[in-house]
């Protein structure tokens, strides 16, 4: 009952899958093609949609369901492909989907295995009925590679994922150690310094009416103190500054490179405003985020250069992954990007990146030189 309220409520597969799934379920229209020709009986054309109606619920849950729990949904999908054989060829089109539905078995060999028995499960009813070849081959040459890419598209997702938690691990642990860094630094730094300050004050008040030098002096002493104990506390919370947009760029370097992806950087040096700086290094890590958890690339580029009084950042990567730019632009991410870039006075082009409109993507920003903080 909790997983069809959450499918009637939410998506039908999850959201980083994009359309893909739903287009699949097209390749019905094998199961459908003898209708075209041939007049089905009533009987036939209510199994026909009791079968479809069973199908299409099962089809959704193997994307959301793993290992033994989606074990019964291959065995049912096998199930309809072998009540269907014997009437129908394009009865084969259940087994290319069980085939595919092996992805949901996270061990490789317990993937391959399910692949290989239900291949051998329709060649076997393939004699035992004496099917037609428009049965067998197209079962056998379609079904093999698309439940191998399947198998191998949902480890490369798993094994993306593992990286993107690793990486927000060690992010989270840095941030931890850097605040204790700075509670220890601003407790040894200031807890001596505070309290020679307050001891000054008290000296001060008691001398004021007695010796107006002594006074000045301790007064002096303050201020030269707190001077002191303002420059280090400056140093005591540096770790926490921007580093700038030379330092997020050798960071992106080192997370491109631990996913596999290689980074190509022209980036021209002249000084450039603080604010443009930072909203430049801002989006260079919401790129490189996008680029490591969606775009499966090899190669990612970037490109910073001054031109009409404007500076000009390209960043664009050759992912094969189908990029949803609409979900892509509504996203949390590049909104938040967008409205840095046009708080700063500038503005954000989307456009397809070198793998063409099939994957990859490509972000341009424009930034007046002139920008304020």
């Amino acid at each position: 009952m909790l997983q069809a309220r959450r499918w009637l409520k939410g998506p039908w597969v999850p959201p980083h899958l994009g359309k893909a799934p739903y287009l699949w379920l097209l390749s019905l229209n094998f199961f459908l093609w003898k209708y075209f020709y041939i007049q089905p009986t009533l009987l036939e054309l209510g199994m026909l949609a009791l079968s479809i109606t069973v199908f299409v619920p099962m089809y959704f849950a193997s994307y959301w369901l793993r290992n033994r729990r989606a074990v019964a949904l291959l065995l049912a999908t096998v199930a309809l492909g072998f009540a269907w054989a014997p009437f129908n060829f394009g009865a084969c089109t259940f087994f290319i989907f069980a085939c595919s539905m092996c992805a949901a078995l996270e061990q490789p060999r317990h993937a391959y295995f399910g692949i290989g028995m239900i291949l051998g499960g329709a060649a076997l009813v393939s004699l035992a009925v004496e099917l037609p070849l428009t049965f067998l081959l197209p079962a056998l040459a379609v079904g093999a590679p698309v439940g191998i890419a399947s198998v191998m598209d949902a480890r490369v997702r798993r094994s993306g994922q593992q990286l993107l938690r690793k990486q927000e691990e060690v992010e989270h642990l840095a941030r931890i150690a850097e605040r204790e860094r700075i509670s220890r630094d601003l407790h040894d730094l200031l807890g001596h310094t505070l309290s020679l300050i307050a001891i000054k004050a008290e000296l001060a008040g008691r001398l004021l009416e007695r010796d107006a030098a002594a006074t000045a002096k301790e007064i002096k002493d303050i201020e030269t103190t707190a001077r002191h104990a303002l420059a280090e506390v400056r140093s005591a919370v540096t770790g926490f500054r921007q580093s700038g947009f030379a330092q997020e760029l050798a960071q992106a370097r080192a997370a491109l490179a631990a996913a596999g992806v290689e980074l190509d950087a022209d980036v021209h040096s002249f000084p450039m405003p603080a604010t443009v700086e930072n909203v430049l290094a801002l989006s260079l890590r919401e790129a490189v985020t996008n680029i490591l958890r969606h775009a499966r690339a090899t190669r990612c580029q970037v490109s910073v250069r001054q031109g009409g009084g404007q500076v000009v950042c390209h960043i664009s990567d050759d992912g094969s992954a189908p990029v949803d730019r609409d979900a892509l632009a509504s996203g949390n991410g590049l909104r938040g990007m967008r409205e840095r870039v046009m708080a700063a006075g500038g503005r954000l082009a989307l456009e397809a990146g070198p793998g063409g409109p099939a994957g990859g993507l490509a972000l341009e920003l424009h930034l007046p030189m002139g920008a304020v903080a």
